[in-house]
């Protein structure tokens, strides 16, 4: 009996990738049409449209990537992948005159890095997705 390469070996984790609701993307194809009649008023003014193509572009680009081994972050431009051993915990803020509460990670060099994306509700699939190495505040 011969068995496969890897067969009996425990297979990865997979990431977990939180990312902006895919609905701001309607949102801003809306804002394009209901620009539409300024946008050609006065000269320069289709510049307006740059507004809904970066709405999409953030929507699109935006995102935290959570696997066994690092925590990854894309934003708008670049991105960084942190392993866990450089994460020392989380912090929760607050975001502006919204109320929401903004999630980081906070580095062993004292650096703050923003999770775009991820919210408080995700706290426990974060904690999932990180292999153990996050508590699950829920302590389930």
């Amino acid at each position: 009996m011969s068995t496969a390469a890897g067969e009996g070996a425990e297979a990865p984790a997979p990431g977990v990738v939180f990312r902006v609701s895919p609905l701001v993307v309607l949102v801003g194809l809306v804002l394009a049409v209901c620009v539409t009649p300024v946008a050609f008023g006065a000269p320069y003014l289709w510049l307006i449209y740059l507004v809904p193509i970066a709405v999409i572009v953030r929507t699109l680009r935006l995102r935290t990537v959570v696997d066994p081994e690092a925590l990854t972050v894309r934003r708008i431009v670049g991105g960084r992948r942190v392993p866990w051993s450089q994460i020392s915990s989380l912090r929760l803020g607050h975001r502006g005159r919204h109320d929401r509460t903004r999630v980081s990670a906070m580095l062993t060099d004292g650096a703050e890095l923003p999770l775009p994306a991820v919210h408080v509700r995700d706290l426990p699939q974060l904690a999932a997705a990180s292999g153990g190495r996050l508590p699950d505040p829920a302590g389930e």
